[in-house]
């Protein structure tokens, strides 16, 4: 009986050194808690918030969530952080201090699943604006019809650039080709082939594709090197009577050279579902505008981006504690 006793505890004690300790940011809701607590029973999900995050997350073997500094400091066991979004700048070169991006911690993200919607809310934004969708919108509370000629304009034929060509560049690439047009993509990574791609140049080349584009897509992730990588200088250097589209990340434009080219009516409209600041304040230039649509960074979600968005966390969970190499990795270098 006794040997029985002390093999069942060797082997509890065996289990509990193969278990790993996840802590979960509380901003999460139970029921994403819970389909984490169901992926494996080699992993310990424990759920935190600001007042318990520091007792925990010192012997915890992984994050998920936005980490700041302090909580890496305090983590030194930790081998692996998991951010729900795609953008991570946030926990690396906006969070206040480089113990992140300066560990050894392997930090996981969910670029490339947030694709279509966000393409779908980009495309949508630059057909409403071509289509004067929101004039139409505006009248029906009145309940007339203006029948004025209508001044729509054909995407076929025309050209898109579109800034950064990740998993959600790429995604509208493959849209405004659907559509018949021409794109140039820009990004410091070499691209392989593609159809929907008719090149793609380096951000150094920016003001030599810019000027051909008919809309210029933002979409590419914000970075210390992509920081107002489309400046004041490149919407001057816009076509005339083009489009802009910002669904990314605020940080990627430069705010006031957009009011500046849409007051000069040299840009023919904007859609942005990201700002810089964000939330944009009331009283900013840019509501004034009506042939510009704001939407408040919700181009990410959609009826299927978080059971995408979980799934992700879920397999590099089930991969974290096999000692399996996870996915979507971030160089925390480049910041994407």
């Amino acid at each position: 009986m006794r040997c029985l006793a002390s093999l069942l505890l060797l082997c509890a004690c065996a289990l509990s050194a193969q278990t790993k300790k996840i802590v979960v940011d509380r901003e999460e809701d139970d029921a994403t808690i819970q389909e984490l607590r169901s992926v494996t029973p080699k992993a310990r999900i424990v759920a935190v918030n600001k007042s318990n995050m520091m007792q925990e997350i010192g012997d915890a073997d992984a994050f998920i969530g936005n980490i700041t500094p302090a909580e890496v400091r305090a983590g030194k066991n930790l081998k692996w952080v998991q951010v729900m979004s795609a953008g991570v700048e946030n926990v690396l070169f906006m969070s206040g201090g480089s113990e992140l991006r300066d560990s050894n911690i392997v930090l996981t993200n969910n670029k490339i699943v947030q694709g279509p919607e966000i393409a779908d809310h980009a495309m949508a934004m630059l057909l409403a604006l071509t289509r004067r969708l929101p004039r139409y919108m505006a009248e029906m509370k009145d309940e007339v019809q203006d029948h004025r000629p209508f001044d729509g304009i054909e995407l076929r034929g025309k050209t898109a650039v579109v800034i950064g060509v990740g998993g959600i560049g790429m995604q509208i690439a493959q849209r405004a080709w659907a559509f018949g047009m021409t794109v140039i993509g820009i990004d410091p990574e070499d691209k392989p082939f593609t159809p929907f791609l008719a090149g793609v140049v380096k951000p150094d080349q920016i003001d030599e594709v810019i000027p051909k584009a008919d809309v210029v897509f933002i979409s590419a992730p914000h970075t210390q090197l992509s920081h107002k990588e489309m400046g004041a200088r490149e919407f001057e250097l816009m076509k005339p009577h083009s489009y802009f589209i910002a669904v990314s990340r605020g940080g990627v434009y430069d705010m006031n050279g957009l009011v500046k080219g849409l007051d000069s009516k040299r840009i023919a409209g904007a859609g942005v579902d990201v700002t810089d600041p964000e939330p944009l304040p009331k009283g900013h230039a840019l509501w004034k505008f009506d042939n510009v649509i704001i939407t408040p960074h919700i181009a990410g979600r959609s009826d299927q981006d978080h059971e995408r968005m979980v799934g992700t966390v879920k397999e590099n969970l089930a991969r974290f504690v096999d000692g399996k190499p996870l996915v979507n990795v971030v160089d925390k270098q480049k910041g994407y």
